[in-house]
């Protein structure tokens, strides 16, 4: 169980990339860079979660500080979904929060917060399926192929395949569904395939409101298309 919840510190889930050492306190967030739909409370809030998310995942090399400021950032969340809780962009990043803390913490309460980040984006996709360019069906997706499946967890490759499907209907140029896409071709051992959706991943072009989680995605990719390189020549 624990080798398959290390895959959730990913991207919603994915396996966290140290970059640089920088730590981060949540009262002492700097401010992210304007997004161009933070235009009300509730996305500004959002923006800061993904810019405060991304420098957590991809620039805070020690375990123990990440854990930390996950959990300051998870405060935040279940704060922001209280006051707006309407919002289906609160609830997916409150829910992309839960489970990369369950990635990152894999302990006994790490089933529950997965379970209930799949209930966020559930609720979120009822509230409105295009939220955040179809986010929830992406972090869905790679839920369903990372967690594992019964009787421990609800993991499954055909539920993982068909949400990861839908986020790339709505998204079919952005980073982060062919990233997770690839990512899951890759662990049923369809490289090539894989290696299709992570060129075109890292091809998408930039978001100016999120460059650190960009920079650190693209890492990502390129370490996964290495991977099929290394694993077809031998």
């Amino acid at each position: 169980m624990n080798s398959r919840f290390a895959r959730l510190a990913y991207a919603c889930a994915c396996s966290c990339i140290a970059l640089t050492g920088l730590f981060i306190e949540a009262a002492q967030a700097t401010p992210a860079p304007a997004a161009p739909n933070a235009t009300s409370p509730v996305m500004a809030g959002v923006a800061q979660l993904q810019h405060d998310w991304a420098r957590i995942k991809y620039q805070t090399p020690d375990k123990d500080q990440q854990l930390d400021a996950i959990h300051q950032l998870e405060t935040r969340a279940d704060a922001l979904t209280h006051e707006y809780s309407d919002s289906p962009e609160a609830m997916i990043w409150k829910a992309i929060i839960l489970s990369t803390d369950a990635g990152l913490d894999q302990g006994l309460s790490a089933l529950g917060k997965v379970r209930d980040a799949r209930a966020l984006f559930e609720q979120s996709i009822k509230l409105n399926p295009n939220a955040l360019n179809g986010s929830a069906y992406t972090s869905l997706g790679s839920l369903y192929y990372q967690v594992p499946g019964w009787p421990l967890a609800f993991g499954s490759n055909t539920k993982a395949e068909e949400f990861l499907k839908k986020a790339l209907a709505i998204n079919p140029d952005g980073i982060d569904p062919n990233y997770f896409y690839g990512d899951f071709l890759l662990q049923n051992k369809r490289y090539e395939d894989a290696r299709a959706y992570f060129q075109h991943a890292l091809a998408a072009p930039d978001r100016p409101d999120r460059p650190v989680a960009d920079s650190g995605r693209r890492v990502e990719i390129k370490q996964a298309l290495a991977k099929i390189d290394n694993t077809l020549a031998h």
